[in-house]
């Protein structure tokens, strides 16, 4: 049976022109920084990175906790994070969460640093 996932709009979000062709605006830096923050911790980029090489860039919480070592509660709430930056997408299956990689959500970041 096929399950509709959320879908979130991360284009509205999209924030900036790559680094080196111009300055960014208050908003862009604020943006940016705040994208960036969701993947400077190692956990969540390990999270990620887990999600995104799943079948169909699809992992179930129940399968993310032992791989990072952490907690159930500290697992979730990586994943909250890595969610409000708009890099996954989450919805429930009975009692459990699964989260699916947003396509193109790091490609924004690849497109803001690259040259």
């Amino acid at each position: 049976m096929a399950t509709m996932l959320e879908v979130t709009d991360v284009t509205a979000a999209t924030c900036c022109a790559p680094l080196v062709r111009e300055p960014l605006t208050a908003a862009e830096a604020e943006d940016l920084a705040h994208v960036m923050k969701a993947l400077a911790d190692q956990a969540r980029l390990r999270l990620l990175s887990i999600v995104a090489a799943s079948d169909n860039a699809e992992a179930c919480v129940c399968d993310l906790i032992e791989p990072v070592g952490l907690s159930q509660p500290t697992v979730s709430h990586h994943l909250k994070i890595l969610t409000q930056a708009g890099f996954l997408t989450r919805s429930k299956r009975g009692t459990w969460a699964y989260f699916a990689l947003v396509p193109g959500a790091l490609d924004r970041i690849s497109r803001v640093l690259a040259p």
